[in-house]
Protein backbone atom coordinates (compact mmCIF):
# COMPACT_ATOMS: atom_id res chain seq x y z
CA UNK A 1 0.00 0.00 0.00
CA UNK A 2 1.26 3.43 -0.91
CA UNK A 3 1.53 5.74 2.07
CA UNK A 4 0.52 9.17 0.86
CA UNK A 5 1.73 12.11 2.90
CA UNK A 6 -1.11 13.94 4.59
CA UNK A 7 -1.77 17.34 3.00
CA UNK A 8 -0.77 20.45 4.90
CA UNK A 9 -3.76 21.83 6.77
CA UNK A 10 -3.10 25.37 7.93
CA UNK A 11 -4.30 26.35 11.37
CA UNK A 12 -4.98 30.05 11.08
CA UNK A 13 -5.27 32.31 14.10
CA UNK A 14 -5.43 36.07 14.45
CA UNK A 15 -3.70 38.48 16.80
CA UNK A 16 -2.76 42.16 17.12
CA UNK A 17 0.40 43.13 15.28
CA UNK A 18 3.33 43.95 17.56
CA UNK A 19 6.84 45.48 17.32
CA UNK A 20 8.49 42.10 16.59
CA UNK A 21 6.47 41.94 13.33
CA UNK A 22 8.13 45.04 11.87
CA UNK A 23 10.54 43.35 9.47
CA UNK A 24 8.04 40.78 8.15
CA UNK A 25 5.25 43.35 7.82
CA UNK A 26 7.48 45.65 5.78
CA UNK A 27 8.67 42.78 3.57
CA UNK A 28 5.15 41.53 2.78
CA UNK A 29 4.02 45.04 1.89
CA UNK A 30 6.98 45.35 -0.47
CA UNK A 31 6.14 42.00 -2.10
CA UNK A 32 2.41 42.63 -2.51
CA UNK A 33 1.95 46.32 -3.30
CA UNK A 34 3.27 48.50 -6.12
CA UNK A 35 3.04 51.50 -3.79
CA UNK A 36 5.97 52.00 -1.43
CA UNK A 37 5.28 53.05 2.17
CA UNK A 38 7.56 55.10 4.39
CA UNK A 39 9.34 53.40 7.29
CA UNK A 40 7.36 55.61 9.66
CA UNK A 41 4.14 53.93 8.49
CA UNK A 42 5.41 50.50 9.59
CA UNK A 43 6.76 51.79 12.90
CA UNK A 44 3.43 53.41 13.68
CA UNK A 45 1.59 50.23 12.70
CA UNK A 46 3.52 47.82 14.90
CA UNK A 47 3.54 50.25 17.84
CA UNK A 48 -0.13 51.21 17.55
CA UNK A 49 0.57 54.90 16.94
CA UNK A 50 -2.55 56.23 15.19
CA UNK A 51 -2.93 52.88 13.37
CA UNK A 52 -4.76 49.75 14.45
CA UNK A 53 -3.89 46.43 12.83
CA UNK A 54 -4.35 42.70 13.06
CA UNK A 55 -2.23 39.87 11.74
CA UNK A 56 -2.93 36.31 10.65
CA UNK A 57 -0.51 33.49 11.46
CA UNK A 58 -0.40 29.80 10.56
CA UNK A 59 0.10 27.77 13.75
CA UNK A 60 0.80 24.62 11.73
CA UNK A 61 4.04 26.01 10.33
CA UNK A 62 7.25 24.69 11.93
CA UNK A 63 9.24 26.33 14.70
CA UNK A 64 9.33 30.12 14.83
CA UNK A 65 7.34 30.42 11.58
CA UNK A 66 4.19 29.40 13.45
CA UNK A 67 3.94 32.95 14.77
CA UNK A 68 5.10 34.75 11.62
CA UNK A 69 2.64 36.93 9.74
CA UNK A 70 1.03 35.48 6.63
CA UNK A 71 -1.66 38.18 6.40
CA UNK A 72 -2.52 41.58 7.85
CA UNK A 73 -4.88 44.52 7.83
CA UNK A 74 -4.06 48.07 8.90
CA UNK A 75 -6.61 50.80 9.59
CA UNK A 76 -6.97 54.26 11.07
CA UNK A 77 -9.70 56.15 12.94
CA UNK A 78 -10.64 59.39 11.17
CA UNK A 79 -13.12 62.18 11.79
CA UNK A 80 -16.29 61.74 9.71
CA UNK A 81 -16.57 65.46 8.95
CA UNK A 82 -13.01 65.62 7.68
CA UNK A 83 -13.19 62.49 5.53
CA UNK A 84 -13.75 62.20 1.79
CA UNK A 85 -16.94 60.17 2.40
CA UNK A 86 -18.67 62.97 4.29
CA UNK A 87 -21.30 63.20 1.53
CA UNK A 88 -22.23 59.56 2.10
CA UNK A 89 -22.75 59.79 5.87
CA UNK A 90 -26.01 60.83 7.52
CA UNK A 91 -24.82 62.88 10.49
CA UNK A 92 -26.38 62.36 13.90
CA UNK A 93 -26.58 65.68 15.73
CA UNK A 94 -26.39 63.80 19.04
CA UNK A 95 -22.93 62.55 17.97
CA UNK A 96 -20.91 65.64 17.02
CA UNK A 97 -17.71 63.61 17.21
CA UNK A 98 -18.71 60.97 14.64
CA UNK A 99 -15.79 58.89 13.40
CA UNK A 100 -15.00 56.38 10.65
CA UNK A 101 -12.51 53.56 10.19
CA UNK A 102 -10.37 53.81 7.07
CA UNK A 103 -8.72 50.57 5.93
CA UNK A 104 -5.20 51.45 4.82
CA UNK A 105 -3.78 48.11 3.64
CA UNK A 106 -4.91 44.49 3.47
CA UNK A 107 -2.82 41.59 2.24
CA UNK A 108 -2.30 37.83 2.38
CA UNK A 109 0.82 35.99 1.16
CA UNK A 110 0.27 33.94 -1.99
CA UNK A 111 0.75 30.57 -0.28
CA UNK A 112 -2.23 31.19 2.03
CA UNK A 113 -4.78 32.74 -0.29
CA UNK A 114 -8.32 31.45 -0.88
CA UNK A 115 -8.59 30.34 2.75
CA UNK A 116 -10.91 33.12 3.89
CA UNK A 117 -8.11 34.97 5.66
CA UNK A 118 -8.78 38.35 4.02
CA UNK A 119 -12.49 38.10 4.88
CA UNK A 120 -11.67 37.27 8.51
CA UNK A 121 -9.31 40.24 8.76
CA UNK A 122 -11.98 42.56 7.38
CA UNK A 123 -14.44 41.17 9.92
CA UNK A 124 -11.93 42.08 12.62
CA UNK A 125 -12.04 45.68 11.43
CA UNK A 126 -15.83 45.73 11.21
CA UNK A 127 -16.15 44.27 14.70
CA UNK A 128 -13.71 46.86 16.03
CA UNK A 129 -15.60 49.69 14.29
CA UNK A 130 -18.89 48.41 15.70
CA UNK A 131 -17.43 48.55 19.22
CA UNK A 132 -16.84 52.31 18.90
CA UNK A 133 -20.16 54.11 19.64
CA UNK A 134 -19.23 57.16 17.55
CA UNK A 135 -18.18 55.15 14.49
CA UNK A 136 -20.61 55.22 11.55
CA UNK A 137 -18.80 53.28 8.83
CA UNK A 138 -15.72 51.52 7.49
CA UNK A 139 -14.38 52.68 4.13
CA UNK A 140 -11.48 52.02 1.76
CA UNK A 141 -10.10 52.45 -1.76
CA UNK A 142 -9.53 49.70 -4.33
CA UNK A 143 -7.49 50.17 -7.50
CA UNK A 144 -9.77 49.71 -10.52
CA UNK A 145 -8.04 46.64 -11.97
CA UNK A 146 -8.07 44.60 -8.72
CA UNK A 147 -11.12 42.51 -9.61
CA UNK A 148 -10.52 39.98 -6.83
CA UNK A 149 -10.62 42.69 -4.14
CA UNK A 150 -13.65 44.36 -5.73
CA UNK A 151 -15.50 41.03 -5.72
CA UNK A 152 -14.52 40.39 -2.10
CA UNK A 153 -15.81 43.72 -0.82
CA UNK A 154 -19.07 43.45 -2.73
CA UNK A 155 -19.50 39.93 -1.35
CA UNK A 156 -19.04 41.33 2.16
CA UNK A 157 -21.79 43.94 1.56
CA UNK A 158 -19.52 46.94 1.09
CA UNK A 159 -21.13 49.54 -1.17
CA UNK A 160 -19.17 51.06 -4.04
CA UNK A 161 -20.14 54.73 -3.85
CA UNK A 162 -17.74 56.51 -6.16
CA UNK A 163 -15.17 56.09 -8.90
CA UNK A 164 -12.14 58.34 -8.50
CA UNK A 165 -10.32 58.98 -11.76
CA UNK A 166 -6.52 59.07 -11.81
CA UNK A 167 -6.47 58.46 -8.06
CA UNK A 168 -3.22 56.45 -8.05
CA UNK A 169 0.07 57.36 -9.68
CA UNK A 170 2.23 54.25 -10.00
CA UNK A 171 5.47 54.26 -11.96
CA UNK A 172 4.37 57.35 -13.84
CA UNK A 173 0.97 55.92 -14.83
CA UNK A 174 -2.42 56.94 -13.43
CA UNK A 175 -5.05 54.43 -12.30
CA UNK A 176 -8.62 54.88 -11.17
CA UNK A 177 -9.90 53.86 -7.76
CA UNK A 178 -13.24 52.71 -6.39
CA UNK A 179 -14.41 53.99 -3.02
CA UNK A 180 -16.20 51.37 -0.88
CA UNK A 181 -18.13 51.91 2.35
CA UNK A 182 -19.69 49.62 4.99
CA UNK A 183 -22.08 51.18 7.51
CA UNK A 184 -22.04 50.22 11.21
CA UNK A 185 -23.88 51.28 14.37
CA UNK A 186 -26.92 52.46 12.45
CA UNK A 187 -24.89 54.63 10.10
CA UNK A 188 -26.41 55.16 6.68
CA UNK A 189 -26.28 57.21 3.53
CA UNK A 190 -28.02 60.60 3.73
CA UNK A 191 -30.11 59.49 0.74
CA UNK A 192 -32.43 56.53 1.32
CA UNK A 193 -33.66 54.56 -1.74
CA UNK A 194 -36.96 56.46 -1.56
CA UNK A 195 -35.11 59.78 -1.44
CA UNK A 196 -33.06 58.80 -4.47
CA UNK A 197 -36.21 57.95 -6.44
CA UNK A 198 -37.78 61.25 -5.38
CA UNK A 199 -34.61 63.07 -6.42
CA UNK A 200 -34.67 61.38 -9.83
CA UNK A 201 -38.34 62.32 -10.37
CA UNK A 202 -37.56 65.91 -9.39
CA UNK A 203 -34.64 65.95 -11.81
CA UNK A 204 -36.81 64.68 -14.69
CA UNK A 205 -39.57 67.19 -13.91
CA UNK A 206 -37.07 70.03 -13.70
CA UNK A 207 -35.65 69.05 -17.08
CA UNK A 208 -39.16 69.06 -18.52
CA UNK A 209 -39.94 72.51 -17.09
CA UNK A 210 -36.62 73.80 -18.39
CA UNK A 211 -37.47 72.64 -21.89
CA UNK A 212 -40.97 74.19 -21.73
CA UNK A 213 -39.53 77.46 -20.43
CA UNK A 214 -37.05 77.63 -23.30
CA UNK A 215 -39.79 76.98 -25.85
CA UNK A 216 -41.97 79.64 -24.24
CA UNK A 217 -39.08 82.07 -24.27
CA UNK A 218 -38.49 81.43 -27.98
CA UNK A 219 -42.18 82.06 -28.70
CA UNK A 220 -42.00 85.34 -26.77
CA UNK A 221 -39.10 86.43 -28.95
CA UNK A 222 -41.16 85.85 -32.06
CA UNK A 223 -44.13 87.86 -30.71
CA UNK A 224 -42.39 90.79 -29.04
CA UNK A 225 -39.17 92.71 -29.58
CA UNK A 226 -39.02 93.76 -25.93
CA UNK A 227 -36.23 92.12 -23.89
CA UNK A 228 -37.34 89.10 -21.90
CA UNK A 229 -37.05 88.82 -18.14
CA UNK A 230 -33.97 87.09 -16.76
CA UNK A 231 -35.99 84.76 -14.60
CA UNK A 232 -34.22 81.52 -13.69
CA UNK A 233 -36.74 80.01 -11.31
CA UNK A 234 -37.01 76.87 -13.40
CA UNK A 235 -33.38 75.96 -12.74
CA UNK A 236 -32.49 73.38 -10.14
CA UNK A 237 -31.25 74.72 -6.80
CA UNK A 238 -27.49 74.48 -6.32
CA UNK A 239 -27.82 72.13 -3.36
CA UNK A 240 -30.04 69.80 -5.32
CA UNK A 241 -27.60 69.71 -8.19
CA UNK A 242 -24.91 68.62 -5.79
CA UNK A 243 -27.06 65.76 -4.53
CA UNK A 244 -27.75 64.64 -8.09
CA UNK A 245 -24.05 64.43 -8.79
CA UNK A 246 -23.62 62.41 -5.62
CA UNK A 247 -26.40 60.05 -6.65
CA UNK A 248 -24.78 59.54 -10.04
CA UNK A 249 -21.58 58.56 -8.28
CA UNK A 250 -23.31 55.52 -6.78
CA UNK A 251 -23.70 53.83 -10.15
CA UNK A 252 -20.45 51.90 -9.79
CA UNK A 253 -22.03 49.66 -7.16
CA UNK A 254 -23.78 47.86 -10.02
CA UNK A 255 -20.61 47.17 -12.00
Amino acid sequence: MVNFKAPHRPIISYRPIRPSDLEVLEKIHGDLFPIRYESEFFRNAVNGHDIVCWGAVDRSRPNAQSNELIGFVTARIVSAKESEVEDFISFDLSKPDQTLIYILTLGVVESHRNLGIASSLIHKVIKYASSIPTCSAVYLHVISYNNAAIHLYKKMSFQCVRRLYNFYLINGQHYDSYLFIYYVNGGRSPCSPLELVTLLVTYVKSGYYLMVAKLWKNEDKKISKWPTSKESGYLLPVVQNKRILTAEGTRCQYL
